[in-house]
């Protein structure tokens, strides 16, 4: 099938589902608020519970390490990389039988010597290489393509910087992993009315201001474009995440975690072990966490009547550079995914 037809076939599906492919995903917060339980009073029952939900959510990768590492990592001793993956998955789309693209992308890279975390949205009509077919595409297609590794591979070659981790996830926990906690505070920027995760239009209406959010209300200001554009969307859902794994590390919220951790259920895939994760947990109580949002900037790019999101070459090299200094790559002696090529070539 050439990449016409590809592309005309997953464009019509988009057409007739834009209401669905406005469900933004995000949820870098769930590790850490699954291992930062484990300080609450009833760490042991937490702890327990938590294991279970991971075990039955891991599923290998297929890979030892990124092919962009020299060597495997320890999140114990090493500064890692997260990429946070959100699809809908929905028993709609399962039973249309629609391929499953990736409605939020966010990989985050954890500094172990600083305790800090930088977390970077990439815009899912990014307009770049996708190694499993073989050409430039909208980023949210790779995962149609090829599932998780395909997704990986193209981030790693786009940001040349690797891919330790993976966390998969559909939007479905992320309604009742709010109200488990209580709700959140957000400053609403603007009147505006969106559909509510069952996708009952204008159900949802929320006015400008600080407010507390419930699950609903969070979702829909994360998916809500209506008077703004991808970027500005994307930096609401930093804000969010920010504003969950505070309120999920706080006092008040401990004793909620054990409903939050349930509702990441069946609905969470990840090639992260119990062990690993709790690697994390010296993010949690070595102090406050310093978290660093960054954003791809870009402009509207139109080819053969399609639209993508044509990334500025110049911030997406000062991006590189600052996701490479934080994970310390140059004294991990890293391979670049120019090198990674080589050998393939000459393999």
């Amino acid at each position: 099938m050439s990449k016409k037809d590809i592309n005309s076939r997953i464009e019509i599906k988009e057409k007739k589902k834009k209401s669905k492919r406005r469900k933004i995903l995000f949820f870098i917060f769930v590790p850490l608020l699954v291992l930062i339980a484990a300080v609450s009073a009833y760490a042991i029952n937490l702890v327990n519970q938590t294991e279970k939900v991971v075990s039955k959510s891991y599923e290998d990768d297929g890979r030892d390490k990124s092919e962009l590492r020299a060597k495997e990592v320890d999140p114990t001793e090493d500064h890692v990389s997260v990429l946070f993956i959100g699809v809908d998955d929905s028993k709609h789309r399962e039973t249309k039988n629609e391929a499953v693209r990736s409605d939020a992308l966010i990989l985050a890279t954890l500094n172990k010597n600083d305790n800090s975390v930088k977390m970077l949205s990439i815009p899912r009509d990014s307009y770049v290489y996708v190694p499993e077919i073989g050409y430039e595409d909208k980023i949210t297609h790779a995962h149609a393509f090829g599932g998780v590794h395909a997704t990986i591979e193209t981030v790693e070659t786009f940001l040349d910087v690797p891919v330790d981790y993976y966390v998969k996830l559909n939007f479905n926990a992320f309604v009742d992993v709010i109200d488990a906690i209580g709700g959140i505070t957000m400053n609403v920027p603007y009147e505006f009315t969106e559909s509510n995760s069952d996708d009952e239009s204008d159900s949802i209406h929320l006015y400008p201001g600080e407010q507390n959010l419930d699950g609903e209300e969070a979702l829909a200001l994360a998916r809500t474009r209506k008077k703004d554009s991808d970027l500005q969307r994307g930096k609401r859902q930093q804000e969010i995440m920010k504003a969950v794994i505070s309120k999920a590390t706080s006092v008040n919220s401990v004793f909620k975690l054990d409903d939050a951790i349930q509702a990441v259920g069946d609905n969470m895939t990840t090639n992260l072990t119990f062990d690993e994760m709790k690697a994390f947990l010296s993010y949690g109580t070595s102090g406050s966490i310093d978290i660093e949002t960054l954003n791809l900037e870009g402009s509207d790019l139109w080819l053969n009547n399609i639209y993508y999101f044509g990334l500025n070459e110049q911030n997406l090299e000062e991006n590189k550079q600052i996701l490479q200094e934080h994970l310390n790559i140059s004294e991990n002696n890293a391979i670049t995914s120019t090198d990674k090529s080589s050998s393939q070539s000459n393999g």
